[in-house]
């Protein structure tokens, strides 16, 4: 999908584009290419003599690769952009190409991003920018606003890891965590420590992208300083994500010594069975040897006699275990 964004009024409009020829129509400021084909690329490269890495949206490139400028003043940025879905979390590669030195392009600039499915941040800018006029300004605007709604996306996420641990710890400080409460509670715990992690890891990426078009002096005072303030929005981010790793390393502990308790519970069982029936089991076997007269058989009262002294000899210490609340769960 190939869609275009030009500047009406100070207000973002999307156009999507279906030929070469649609392209001529307009001067836009951000050129969009999501899941591109090989035809959509050709348009591009044939129309703005921009060429598209074939590695754009690898995931094993080089560090030192992700964020260089070209010999022609091409600045490319490679970034990663959380997706924060009901039953998954991950993270997609963008590349950035900020071209501001064609001179087909005017003085905007165009920025051209490169990337397999649909972004919420991406969708977000585009709400944004359609209702508040004078938001952007050109190509650098751009790539700035997407970094910034990259940081409050974030943010709201940590918000909602928030919310679901209140809930999770709800459960585990509760103390009624059965086994398979405490599955559950295990496996919620490790979905907010991936996605946890995850947004740590794209809030350094949104730091390096941010640090690098600041070093690379392409942008004006007033842009400069909301990059300043973006990276101030991330920093503050920072101590959230190692609360809530704490936190979280803390529900994890308390869970996993809940079920310790529970096996405990079920060995302590175990335990007092196996002493409560050994001295059964002695006179059992005392009375199971081969004498020259069995007492079962010579005494006519052998047999009950051995039961009774059995059943005695294993409510005695039964009896000794509960005085002492040894039997209390």
């Amino acid at each position: 999908m190939l869609n275009i964004f030009t500047l009406a009024n100070g207000r973002l409009v999307q156009e999507e584009i279906e030929s070469l020829e649609e392209l001529s129509r307009f001067q836009p400021i951000w050129v969009d290419l999501e899941s591109p084909t090989l035809d959509e690329k050709r348009w591009v490269t044939q129309y703005y003599g921009l060429s598209i890495p074939e590695d754009a949206m690898d995931e094993d490139i080089e560090e030192s690769a992700r964020f260089y400028e070209e010999d022609n003043g091409e600045l490319h940025i490679r970034s990663d952009f959380l997706i924060d879905d009901d039953e998954d979390s991950r993270s997609v590669r963008v590349a950035f190409i900020l071209n501001l030195t064609n001179p087909s392009l005017r003085s905007k600039g165009v920025l051209f991003s490169i990337h397999d499915e649909d972004i919420p941040v991406f969708r977000l800018l585009r709400l944004r920018a359609r209702r508040a006029p004078g938001l952007i300004e050109d190509a650098r605007e751009v790539l700035l606003k997407l970094f910034d709604a990259d940081a409050e996306y974030s943010a709201d996420t940590l918000e909602g890891i928030y919310d679901d641990l209140e809930k999770v710890s709800t459960q585990v400080l509760s103390g009624d965590v059965t086994d398979t409460r405490a599955g559950e509670v295990l496996a919620a715990i490790a979905r907010q420590e991936d996605l946890n992690g995850r947004i740590r890891r794209n809030v350094m990426d949104t730091r390096r992208a941010v640090s690098f078009m600041m070093r690379s002096k392409m942008l004006n005072a007033e842009q400069f300083e909301e990059a300043r303030q973006i990276l101030r929005d991330i920093e503050s981010l920072d101590s959230h994500t190692a609360f809530l790793f704490d936190k979280i390393n803390f529900l994890m502990d308390a869970t996993v010594g809940f079920i310790n308790i529970n096996q405990n519970k079920i060995i302590k069982i175990f335990s007092v069975a196996s002493v409560a029936l050994l001295p059964p089991t002695l006179i059992a076997s005392i009375y199971g040897m081969n004498f020259k007269y069995m007492p079962e058989l010579d005494w006519s009262l052998g047999y009950p006699y051995v039961l009774t002294l059995m059943v005695a000899s294993a409510v005695g210490p039964m009896w000794y275990f509960r005085k002492r609340g040894w039997l209390k769960g």
